[in-house]
């Protein structure tokens, strides 16, 4: 198989899990999901699915939990929907990268702001000086 084949239904799987899992399942527990990322084997018969899930961390062990009872349906619909001899099992992953991302982000800008403060610290205070020079002459 191609690399290119894989990619490209790749691409089309995220497209259309993220559509189905936005309109059609219908489970509660389900919150706010993005789809990242999905790999496929090189025989197309099995397709990770990773998922950024918003909310706390009981919000996100359910959201899991409902997908994970849900692959059957989400299965079924892309089957329907995408145009390929095998439909791919899909198996659903927790994805933090967007969280991380989030973190190192809000570290940055808690080094920028110290040495802001740091930088404010140390320079001399220019009034102070000017009055002084203005002074001795």
């Amino acid at each position: 198989m191609s690399r290119n084949r894989e990619r490209r239904v790749g691409e089309l799987l995220k497209e259309e899990v993220s559509q189905i899992i936005r309109h059609e399942v219908k489970d509660p527990r389900i919150g706010f999901v993005s789809v990242t990322e999905v790999e496929v084997s090189g025989d197309l018969k099995h397709a990770k699915v990773f998922v950024s899930v918003y909310g706390s961390d009981q919000e996100k062990e359910d959201t899991m939990k409902g997908l994970e009872e849900a692959q059957g349906y989400i299965r079924r619909l892309v089957g329907q929907r995408m145009t390929t001899y095998h439909t791919p099992k899909v198996i659903f992953r927790y994805d933090d990268s967007i969280e991380k991302g989030v973190h190192i982000s809000q570290l940055i800008s808690e080094v920028r702001e110290k040495e802001k403060k740091e930088k404010r610290n140390n320079e001399p205070d220019k009034t102070i000086e000017g009055k002084k020079e203005d002074q001795d002459k």
